[in-house]
């Protein structure tokens, strides 16, 4: 069974950190126009691009929305990831 509260560096984290930055960097975005679309200061990005900062479920929503990505996307992505590991 996996643990409920995980280090922010763990697998999975690390896993949603990068979706986030790939998806900011496909979205030509910086890290100061998306902290202008979601109405939070820049900083705020980068701490949760570093892995400072987490982002709990209704932000990480609007951080979405912000990009223009899909969440469902990256749910189904730590899903798939997670039966490989089972599975080895």
């Amino acid at each position: 069974m996996r643990k409920f509260r995980q280090p922010i560096y763990d697998r999975e984290h690390v896993l949603l950190r990068d979706w986030l930055v790939q998806k900011r960097i496909a979205a030509r975005l910086t890290q100061r126009d998306l902290a202008r679309n979601l109405g939070v200061i820049h900083s705020l990005i980068g701490k949760v691009e570093k892995g400072e900062r987490r982002l709990d479920v209704i932000e990480f929503v609007a951080y979405c929305d912000g990009l223009d990505a899909n969440p469902n996307e990256l749910i189904e992505l730590i899903r798939t990831e997670n039966r490989k590991v089972q599975e080895s």
